[in-house]
């Protein structure tokens, strides 16, 4: 259990880190900009500095954008998810911080595109492991579970606004870039995370009892318990058949190694469903 969550805050880290890399070695000094709150903290700290005369860091202000958003995710999405969004967000500060803002490409669009995939493979990893870099993630995520669409395309929409922005206070070419990254960073998201794809688990187990209230202690999914048969050994075994999301997947796995780590399963890709399904 602890080498699980080691594992998954290790993976919030280095997200934070990647968000940082992206913003302080391409975005920044091009005046392209981030997605979510990441964005809006750079551009908050560029009218501030541009116009007010104000220095406040991007770090700083990303902390501060956050403090609501952690109050939505704590009731909505989860605790320890919260929880990992505010490690998240405190590390990206921290990076942020600490990593001096460079120019290592004179190239506006090398720029764009380098920060926006780098951003979507520090946010796609992190939601794959049931964390967040919290802000906009959490947003998207309540968004995506109501709707059981692609988190992306919430990632897409809610940005409109960092465009529109960008547009009007600098140059339009801006708002044009600040697309060209936000387009990149959401298909990398989708292309990491695809919570929207449903799996079907297929589970034989000798403790089918204890495996059921394990997932059912942890998830909201219904649970079809049929007796099996060993052809090798003739044991008398049960097999537990549900459908998940991708994004629940890695509890899943984590419940099985806890509860029987000698139980078989195969996961497959569904490819549609017909019924009921819920979608938080």
């Amino acid at each position: 259990m602890f080498l699980v969550e080691a594992k998954r805050i290790a993976v919030v880290i280095i997200g934070s880190l990647l968000n940082a890399i992206a913003l302080n070695f391409f975005l920044i000094s091009a005046n392209v900009y981030a997605s979510g709150f990441t964005g809006a903290a750079q551009l908050i700290s560029s009218v501030f500095n541009d116009f007010i005369g104000i220095g406040i860091s991007t770090g700083i202000l990303l902390l501060l954008l956050n403090i609501p958003v952690f109050i939505l995710g704590w009731f909505k999405v989860g605790k320890g998810f919260t929880i990992y969004s505010i490690v998240s967000v405190l590390f990206s500060s921290l990076f942020l911080e600490i990593l001096p803002v460079v120019q290592l490409s004179e190239d506006i669009i090398l720029n764009a595109v380098f920060g926006g995939l780098v951003t979507g493979i520090g946010v796609g990893f992190t939601l794959k492991i049931g964390a967040s870099t919290g802000g906009m993630d959490i947003v998207a995520m309540v968004l995506s579970r109501l709707n059981d669409k692609p988190i992306g395309i919430y990632f897409l929409s809610l940005n409109a606004v960092i465009i529109a922005f960008a547009g009007i206070l600098y140059e339009p070419e801006n708002a044009l870039y600040t697309l060209v990254t936000l387009y990149v960073t959401t298909r990398v998201i989708d292309t990491i995370h695809t919570r929207h794809e449903k799996l079907t688990a297929m589970i034989v187990t000798r403790k089918a009892k204890e495996l059921q209230q394990a997932i059912h202690g942890k998830m909201v999914r219904g649970i079809t318990i049929l007796p099996a048969v060993g052809a090798y050994t003739n044991e008398d075994k049960h097999m537990l058949y549900l459908v998940i999301t991708r994004y629940e997947l890695y509890d899943l796995e984590k419940i099985i190694k806890e509860i029987d780590p000698n139980a078989f399963a195969n996961i497959v890709e569904t490819a549609g469903i017909y019924g009921f399904f819920r979608k938080e």
